[in-house]
């Protein structure tokens, strides 16, 4: 028995704390859906007790297990109410101390909704105090509210219908035990014709007729009826029409594409020919299929079905199936690959023909004379092909009977060569297919001469005499063959030479040498007297660039196409000319800016067209003489050879022509960069290839001396001058070119017109403004000696200095890079003393003023004379009498008070 409570054991589904009851839900019957209801009260986990109808047992909870008054064996409740029957088995703990779980079964169902079961406990007793180890009998009620199980459904299969009804739907879900009655399942409103209840998952209803449209269905049980929703739902569908089809007729093989029109055609399941269902269908609307017919004979209705029910038949959906045709014979069997053969085709059921073919090509026209005859044009063809005719049954089966042959017609693929002279007598090699039995050989509108089959794929003929290009054609009794670039013989006028330029190169070879003349397309030699130009361009039909090989004396230029070859002229000669020879030069050196005047001598100068000195060409030369040339060195640096240009090439360097440049000075600085007019200003100078110095200018004075130092460096003393003016050094190798680097400027001395204050005091600090010219870059002021505390220079003509300490007059001087200004008396400052008082009389005077004071003192000069001062008047006023002007005059003394 206890093994029996311990396999029973569902776990906890449902935990409660309650001492009055608990709720749960059971989704179905059986011991699959076994719920287990755990209790954590005290007083109910110690035990719950039961009658099979909920009324109070009376057991003693202390000396009975839990479910009856079973003793010390857990006994298994057995429950009746009125909408089902249950079996609750109790399961202790570890210990069979408490039942804290109760594991709750719906056996069967008769009701839905709600359902209470009623059981009992010991109030006095709990797990802690088991029951005080003495009897105490079951007294207090816990009620479990049961949640029953509702149908419900997931599905429905099929999903739609006729709306006559009568198809079978089975229907999935869930709780369909119990399901009964009239109205146990209905599609809407709508009873079902019947049904079978097959499991509690899975119902087969048969459908009622009904509306177009979507219904619920729905399944009622114990009263519940299942929630509507989409998984439900069945569509009743409108009957299907084919109002027509098209094609209406087709091969007995089947295959043809039908395209069917009419209504309700969606959710289509079937489309038959007759009894024969289509091979395939497609639905492409409500309105509209395409199916393919399967093979069949005679005439058939073709119905559809949907799940609306099939199409009712009539005219309008009949299909035809029409027999293949047969070619039983055809006359001629063969013809020329080329096409135009005239064949009557003789069979059966070529009513309606559609197309005839030989092979894969169709005919190049066709007549239906009648049911049993065909005449057709062949096409253009090679081999043994099926003559085949197609209508609305197919394409007639291939037999020996209908293969027609083509003899082909030669092909040129090429000839060789492709071109000749006009004169005739080329051998062509012409290769392609089909020669045998070539009958004629023809270039253009002429036979060819000696004419030999090689192979069926080679002949060699001559040509004849002709002009222009023409077509090379062969003809066997297969026909003669087309026309093609490749066939092309071109006939050649040989080619003229009418001149060549230049006409004379060296002997070396390597001229580039242009020929004009005619007919110098497709050139395959060019020729120097007998020696092959190194190499040659065909420029155009009147043009040919040649590169002259090595020779000697005159020779003639010869050009060689299909046409032959040029007859030689004077127009065509080709003179080979000796390369210039220097043997000495004079001078063998000059500066290096160039300008030296060099005879040069040596051979072949004649017609010389260049002289240069190393890389760069001679400012200019004359050809005095084929041994003697004078040319004009230009600017250079280094020894360099010294060579001449002919037609005939250019000389070859040795020690012989070798010129030296003699590189000439330049002066990358001075310093100082400035100095006086009057010149003696010892300047650096500072740059390149100064040896052997000769001269040293500023502007266009010679310094007054200079000396050299070094190939950089040069002291030269500047003359006298004015402005700026550029430093230059001539050597054996030129004067230097002037730059920024070698300017010198010639500054004028300062002068000093006036200053302002002309005098101040000894302590010095007075600001005083120097007004004169050349005042820029001052680099001193002095008053006297000594030199002004500071000094800025305003501009050109403004100096602010201040006066340092001094006594007596001084000159005020100027210094800037052109001297020191000369003094004279507008320069002239005067140092004053301070004034000093010794004594004064009288001492005191009235506090109203007044008072004439003689001050005896030191220093008073420059200032406003006065022997004796009054004291001044007190800053209060004093009553004085009215003033008449009769009695003042202006300077009069001032009035008293009286």
């Amino acid at each position: 028995m206890l093994g029996a409570i311990a396999a029973a054991n569902a776990a906890c589904n449902v935990t409660t704390g309650s001492a009055t009851g608990a709720t749960i839900t059971i989704n179905g019957t059986g011991g699959g859906n076994t719920v287990g209801l755990c209790v954590t009260d005290n007083s109910v986990a110690w035990g719950l007790y039961g009658t099979s109808n909920g009324s109070n047992p009376n057991v003693d909870a202390f000396n009975n297990y839990p479910m009856t008054a079973g003793g010390l064996t857990p006994t298994n409740l057995s429950y009746t109410s009125s909408k089902g029957t249950y079996t609750l088995v109790p399961v202790p703990d570890g210990g069979f101390t408490s039942f804290p779980e109760y594991d709750i079964t719906l056996n069967s169902q008769s009701g839905g909704g709600t359902d209470t079961i009623t059981i009992w406990y010991a109030s006095a007793c709990t797990v802690a105090n088991q029951c005080g180890f003495t009897t105490q009998t079951t007294n207090t009620s816990f009620t479990i509210t049961i949640n029953l199980p509702t149908p419900s459904v997931t599905s429905v299969s099929p999903t739609s219908g006729p709306t006559a009804g009568g198809n079978n739907v089975v229907i999935n879900g869930a709780n369909f035990t119990g399901t009964t009655g009239a109205g146990g399942v209905k599609f809407g409103a709508t009873n079902a014709t019947s049904y079978t209840v097959n499991s509690a998952t899975q119902i087969t209803a048969t459908a009622p007729a009904g509306s177009a449209g979507t219904v619920d269905v729905t399944v009622t049980t114990n009263g519940v009826t299942s929630a509507t929703s989409a998984a439900d739902q069945y569509t009743y569908a409108a009957p299907p029409t084919v109002t027509s089809i098209s094609p209406t007729a087709g091969p007995q093989t089947g295959g043809t594409a039908i395209i069917i029109t009419g209504t309700n055609l969606s959710g289509a399941t079937a489309v038959t020919f007759g009894a024969t269902a289509a091979t395939g269908f497609t639905v492409n609307s409500a309105n509209q299929i395409t199916a393919t017919a399967p093979a069949g004979t005679g005439t058939v209705d073709v119905t559809v079905t949907t799940p609306g029910g099939t199409t009712s038949t009539s005219a309008a959906d009949q299909f035809t199936y029409v027999a293949a045709p047969t070619v039983t014979s055809i006359s001629p069997t063969s013809g020329p690959g080329g096409g135009g053969t005239i064949v009557t085709i003789t069979g059966t059921n070529f009513s309606g023909a559609t197309a005839v073919v030989f092979g894969a090509t169709a005919a190049a026209g066709y007549t239906v004379v009648s049911p049993t005859t065909i005449t057709a044009t062949s096409p253009a063809g090679t081999g043994t092909v099926d003559v085949r005719v197609t209508t609305v049954g197919g394409t007639s089966a291939t037999s020996a009977a209908d293969q027609f042959t083509y003899i082909p017609a030669p092909t040129i693929t090429s000839i060789s060569p492709t071109a000749g002279p006009i004169a005739g007598g080329t051998t062509v090699t012409i290769t392609g297919t089909n020669f045998t039995g070539a009958t004629a050989v023809t270039f253009g509108a002429t036979s060819a001469t000696g004419v030999t089959v090689n192979s069926a794929t080679s002949i060699t003929a001559n040509s004849p005499a002709g002009t222009g290009t023409v077509d090379v054609r062969v003809t066997t009794p297969g026909g003669t063959s087309a026309t093609s670039a490749a066939d092309q013989f071109t006939y050649v006028a040989p080619p003229t030479v009418t001149s060549i330029s230049p006409t004379a190169g060296p002997q070396t070879g390597g001229t580039t040498v242009i020929i004009t003349g005619t007919n110098l397309s497709g050139a395959t030699a060019v020729v120097f007297g007998a020696t092959s130009a190194t190499g040659f361009t065909v420029n155009s039909a009147t043009q040919i660039t040649a590169t002259s090989p090595a020779g000697t004396g005159t020779v003639d230029v010869k050009v060689t196409t299909a046409g032959g070859t040029s007859a030689t002229s004077a127009a065509d000669q080709f003179t080979y000319v000796a390369a210039p020879t220097v043997t000495s030069i004079s001078p063998t050196s000059g500066p290096g800016g160039g300008g030296t005047t060099v005879t040069i001598t040596g051979t072949n100068f004649s017609g010389a067209t260049a002289v240069t000195f190393g890389a760069t060409a001679a400012a200019g030369f004359t050809v005095n003489s084929a041994t003697q040339i004078t040319a004009t060195s230009p600017a250079g640096v280094g020894t360099v050879d010294v060579r001449v240009t002919t037609v005939g090439g250019t000389s070859a360097t040795s020690a012989a022509d070798q010129f030296t440049y003699i590189p000439a000075p330049t002066i990358t600085s001075i310093s100082p960069t400035a100095g006086p007019t009057a010149g003696g200003t010892s300047v650096t100078i500072t740059g390149t290839n100064f040896t052997g110095v000769t001269a040293v200018t500023f502007g266009a004075t010679a310094a007054t001396s200079f000396t050299f130092n070094s190939a950089t460096s040069i002291t030269a003393t500047s003359p006298a001058g004015t402005g700026t003016i550029d430093v230059r050094v001539t050597t054996p190798g030129g004067t230097s070119a002037t730059s920024a680097a070698d300017q010198f400027t010639n500054i004028g001395p300062p002068t000093v017109t006036s200053i302002s204050p002309t005098s101040g005091p000894l302590a010095g600090g007075t600001t005083v403004i120097i007004t004169g010219t050349n005042l820029s870059g001052a680099t001193a002021v002095v008053f006297g000696a000594t030199a002004a505390t500071g000094f800025t220079v305003n501009s050109a003509t403004q100096i602010t200095a201040t006066a340092p300490a001094g006594t007596g007059t001084v000159d005020v001087r100027v210094t800037t890079t052109g001297g020191t200004s000369a003094s004279s008396a507008a320069d002239q400052y005067t140092y004053v003393a301070a004034p000093t008082v010794t004594s004064i009389s009288p001492t005191s005077g009235p506090s109203t003023g007044g008072t004439t004071v003689t001050i005896t003192g030191t220093g008073f000069l420059g200032r406003r004379r006065s022997p004796s001062a009054q004291l001044p008047r007190p800053a209060t006023p004093s009553i004085q009498p009215p003033r008449s002007p009769q009695r003042r005059r202006r300077g009069a003394a001032p009035w008293t008070s009286a």
